[in-house]
Parts: structure tokens; sequence; C-alpha cells
């Protein structure tokens, strides 16, 4: 594994030096937002955590390395790769890695990479998840398996609400992962802040998330944790504007014939424009708000 893995020099010395290291993935700069926003919102990503106290990962795949921190002018690379770059999941990591392809990690793959690097707590804009209509297509995030298997907390906006939200949270159910609320009784649905699900425990303190998994890591219970953060609520949106987006989207998608990997890049994309950019506005400021909150939490779990 060593052989693959690719620690920048500022990450290898935090790690080393048992300092906060927040993970941050890359499907959101080459899939999720269009260039030059999705450059800039990855290096103010980068600076948030920085902000908090703790040093940024960008996790990312290029010329046959597992790169475990990014460089700007790796991040610019990707931005302008775009969705051309390999949207790299657990399956994808050995191939892109033997072809020294550009591999953008998703959820699962970052949690992967992190975790291989020793690295806790991963920021993220929300977790993929069941799609609606699974229960005819069967398509269901290798997010969610990941999170019953690796041992990493993601700090998300929920899951994405192109997805069916309550088959997700069944799904995490039934894998054992647990889905915490920081200050929230219920599941945040990604642009807005409530839905109608709920969660399976409330913490209004970083320090109590970090509590938790210290000690759900000391028991070896395998698995992730969702750390649910809301949208911050200025920046929510109107829950009717959002569900008709997402509601002509969805129609568009299948009368297109798109699915699989593919089925997410495009809805977000479709929502974005149906919404006249205010989603977009939206996913920046979420995730601004769960790097924050992720460095917070890393710092805690850094302090023990």
């Amino acid at each position: 594994m060593q052989q693959y893995l690719e620690i920048a020099p500022n990450v290898a010395e935090a790690l080393a030096a048992g300092r906060p290291v927040v993970a941050l993935e890359s499907t959101i700069i080459s899939h999720g937002m269009p260039f030059p926003q999705n450059v800039e919102t990855a290096l103010q990503v980068e600076a948030a955590v920085r902000a908090e106290g703790a040093e940024p990962a960008t996790l990312a795949i290029m010329d046959g390395k597992l790169k475990i921190g990014l460089s700007e002018a790796d991040i610019t690379r990707l931005g302008q790769a775009g969705q051309s770059a390999i949207k790299t999941s657990r399956r994808d990591i050995p191939f892109v890695v033997a072809s020294k392809a550009m591999g953008a990690t998703t959820v699962a793959g970052t949690m992967i990479l992190a975790a291989m690097a020793g690295i806790r707590v991963f920021a993220t804009g929300g977790i993929g998840g069941v799609h609606r209509g699974a229960q005819s297509t069967f398509d269901i995030s290798a997010d969610l398996d990941e999170l019953a298997q690796t041992d990493v907390a993601v700090v998300c906006a929920g899951a994405k609400s192109i997805l069916d939200l309550g088959l997700t949270r069944e799904y995490l159910e039934t894998k054992g992962v647990p889905v915490v609320g920081y200050q929230t009784d219920c599941l945040p649905a990604f642009y807005t802040r409530e839905s109608d699900f709920g969660i399976d425990y409330r913490l209004d303190e970083p320090a109590q998330i970090a509590a938790a998994l210290k000690a759900k890591w000391a028991m070896d219970l395998k698995g992730g944790v969702v750390v649910a953060n809301p949208i911050p609520a200025e920046h929510a949106m109107d829950k009717a504007v959002i569900d008709q987006a997402i509601a002509t989207a969805l129609v568009e998608l299948e009368q297109q014939g798109i699915g699989g990997k593919a089925s997410t890049p495009f809805l977000l994309k479709r929502v974005t424009e149906l919404t006249g950019g205010s989603s977009l506005a939206a996913n920046i400021a979420l995730v601004l708000n769960n790097a924050r909150l992720a460095a917070q939490i890393a710092t805690a779990y850094a302090k023990g």
C-alpha cells in the first residue's frame, strides 16, 4: 500500500505530530461544480479548515499515486479536467492507479484513501444514498456500504436531496451506521435544513462527537459515522422550489436514459440550471459549513 500513497509534506507532518487533519473529497471539484468556481471553492474549503486550526488534505488519484493532500496546481488541474476525470469509488481505485489516469474520489473513495493515511474525519457536501426508484433499479450508492466498513466520520449536510432519503435512512440503519444530528433533531436534506426523517443521536458540541468516535473505534466497532450538519439558515433554499427542480431533473434523467455514476452529476447540474444558480450557491455554503465543523471535531479528537 505504501508504494502507492503520496502524502503531502504538510499533511504528513501534521499526522506524525498528532495534529488534526481533515480529508476533503475531489469529485466535488471535478463533477460537482463548473470551472473556475470548483477550484475557488476547493481553496476556500481548505482555508476554512485551516482557520479552525486543522490541516486540510484534499484527496485524489494522479499519475498512479493516491495523493493525500493536493497542491493548488493539482486542484487547478483537476478543476480544469472536470468530468473527464474518472469518478473513483472502491471498485475503480486499482484501475485508475494502474493506468495512471486522473481519478476524483467519491465519498467512498475518499473514505478509503483517508483510512489508508490514518485520517479519521472527512468533510463533504452530501453523501450518496439510495436513488429514487431503487426498488426496480437497485441503484444504491457505494458510499453507504463504505460507511458500514471504513473507520472515518463523514461530516455532511445529510444525503443529497435528489435521493430517496427515507430508503437511505433505512439502509444506514440496516448497516449499523450511526447518524448523528449536529444541533438538530432531524436529518437535513442538503439544500434545506429539515426533512421528514429523524437521526439516531443529537449532539450539540464537536467534543461530544469526537468522544463518541473515540469510544466506537477503541471498542473496534468497525465503520464510519454520518455527522449530519444542516446548511446555515441564511443559505437554505425554499423546499417547494428545490423539490420542483429535482422533480423536473428526474424526469429528464429518465427520458435521456442516464444511470449509474453519471446520475448524480447530471441531476446536480440540472438542478443548478433550473434554480438559476441558487442551488450552487447553497452547495458552496454548506460545504464550507461542513469543513468548519469537521475541523472542530478533528481538533477535539486529536486532543483526546
